[in-house]
C-alpha cells in the first residue's frame, strides 16, 4: 500500500466571496488530495482582497503555516488556486516542503489515472506544457551551491538544454496524438449512419455507472474523481433502433487548460455527439455551479448547441426525496438551458424506464430526419 504525504491546504476568501464557497472549494481540493493519495493533516484559510504577487497568502500567514508545517512533519502544500513559479520559489522558501498549485494537482490525478498508451501521451502533453515555465525553479540544487562564479554559466546551459528537449517532446507528442486523433475522426466517420450520444457532467456524477446501465457493459466505475480518462464507446439497441452512447472524462472546475488542449481529441467525441445526456449529481450542495461549470466547458469546446437531455442522477443520496422539489427543479432547468430535464438513481434503478424512454425518443426524432422511411416499426 502505497504511503500518503502528509498534507495541508490552502485557500483564500477573496473579495465578494463568502467562507462557505470557500470551504466547498476546499472539499472539492481535499477529495482530490485524496485521490492523488495525499492524507491531508489541516487546512489553512485566509481573507484577503486579493491574492498577495509575491507569496499569494500574508506574509503573517505563512509564518504561521511553516509553524505549523515543522511542527507536524508536513511534506506537502497544496493552494486551491494556481500559482506563479515566482510564488512557489518564495512560499518553499519559508514552508521547507513542497509546494503545488491545484493545476500541479490535477495533472497529478490524471497521470496516476492513465491506462491507455493514448491517455498517458495526452498527459504528458499537458504536464511537459505545464512544466516549461516553471524549469528554472526546478534546478533547485543551484540555489543551494554557493559562490556562483563558474556554476552559473554551466547551470543555465543546463536549463536550456532541458528545455529545447521538453519543447522537442511537447513537438512529438502533438504529432502522435495528431495522427491519432486522425484515426479516430476515421473511425467516428466509419460509425456515421449511427445517432451519437455522449454522457458529459462534472467529474464523479455517476456517468460511468449509468454508462454500465444503459449498454450493458462493465466500465470501471470508482467513488474517485477522473476515473475515466479514455474515451468509451458502447453500441446500444432500444426498441429495435441502435445508437452509439460514449462516456468521456469528467470536467472540473478550473480544468486547466493544457488538459483542454491535449484532450482535444478525446473531447472531439462530445462535439461530435448528436445528443449530449448532461448527467448531475443532485445530491451534492454544489450541483449549480458544477452545472454552470459543465456548461461553459462545453461552450468553451464548440459543443453547446446540441440537443440536450439533463438527468439529475443520486436521488437516492438526498437527504428526503422530496417530489414536488424535483419537478420543480426539473422545469426550471428546462426553461434555462431549453432542453428536458428528469430525476433518477443510476445507482438503485429508479426511473431508468423514463431515462431510456427519452433518450429513444430524441434518438428516433435525429434517425427519422436524418435518414426518412428506414424504421417503420414505430410509426
Amino acid at each position: 500500500m502505497v504511503a500518503r504525504e502528509r498534507t495541508i491546504l490552502v485557500g483564500l476568501i477573496l473579495f465578494g466571496q463568502s467562507a462557505e464557497k470557500t470551504k466547498e472549494y476546499l472539499d472539492e481540493l481535499e477529495f482530490l488530495a485524496y485521490t492523488a493519495q495525499a492524507e491531508v493533516v489541516a487546512r489553512f484559510v485566509q481573507r484577503l482582497p486579493k491574492p498577495d504577487p509575491q507569496t499569494f497568502i500574508g506574509k503573517g500567514k505563512l509564518e504561521e503555516i511553516a509553524s505549523f508545517v515543522h511542527d507536524n512533519q508536513i511534506q506537502l502544500a497544496i493552494f486551491d488556486d494556481n500559482l506563479t513559479p515566482s510564488q512557489v520559489r518564495e512560499i518553499e522558501k519559508v514552508l521547507r516542503c513542497r509546494v503545488i498549485d491545484r493545476t500541479n494537482l490535477i495533472l497529478d490525478i490524471f497521470a496516476l489515472r492513465a491506462r491507455t498508451a493514448y491517455a498517458k501521451a495526452q498527459v504528458e502533453l499537458a504536464q511537459l506544457q505545464y512544466m516549461l515555465p516553471r524549469l528554472t525553479r526546478m534546478w533547485t540544487h543551484l540555489e543551494r551551491q554557493r559562490g556562483g562564479i563558474g556554476l552559473r554559466g554551466p547551470g543555465e546551459q543546463e536549463i536550456e538544454t532541458d528545455r529545447r528537449r521538453i519543447k522537442e517532446r511537447i513537438a512529438k507528442l502533438k504529432e502522435e496524438l495528431e495522427f491519432i486523433g486522425r484515426q479516430k475522426q476515421t473511425q467516428r466517420k466509419h460509425r456515421k449512419h449511427l445517432i451519437r450520444v455522449s454522457l458529459v457532467g462534472y467529474t464523479n456524477v455517476g456517468k460511468s455507472t449509468l454508462m454500465n446501465l444503459l449498454s450493458k457493459s462493465n466500465v470501471f466505475v470508482e467513488n474517485k474523481l477522473f476515473a475515466t480518462l479514455d474515451t468509451t464507446v458502447r453500441k446500444v439497441t432500444f426498441n429495435q433502433l441502435a445508437f452509439l452512447l460514449s462516456d468521456t472524462v469528467g470536467f472540473i472546475r478550473k480544468l486547466p487548460h493544457q488538459l483542454v488542449e491535449s484532450f482535444k481529441s478525446t473531447l472531439d467525441e462530445v462535439r461530435d455527439a448528436d445528443i449530449l445526456l448532461h448527467v448531475v449529481d443532485v445530491s451534492h450542495p454544489s450541483f449549480a455551479e458544477q452545472i454552470h461549470t459543465v456548461q461553459t466547458t462545453l461552450e468553451d469546446i464548440g459543443a453547446i448547441d446540441k440537443p440536450m437531455l439533463m438527468v439529475f442522477n443520486k436521488i437516492d443520496a438526498l437527504p428526503e426525496l422530496d417530489i414536488e422539489y424535483l419537478n420543480r427543479l426539473c422545469l426550471e432547468y428546462e426553461n434555462v438551458y431549453r432542453c428536458r430535464a428528469i430525476y433518477i438513481s443510476a445507482l438503485k434503478k429508479i426511473h431508468i424506464e423514463l431515462l431510456k424512454n427519452s433518450l429513444f425518443e430524441m434518438v428516433k426524432e435525429i434517425h427519422t430526419q436524418r435518414y426518412p422511411g428506414t424504421i417503420p416499426w414505430y410509426s
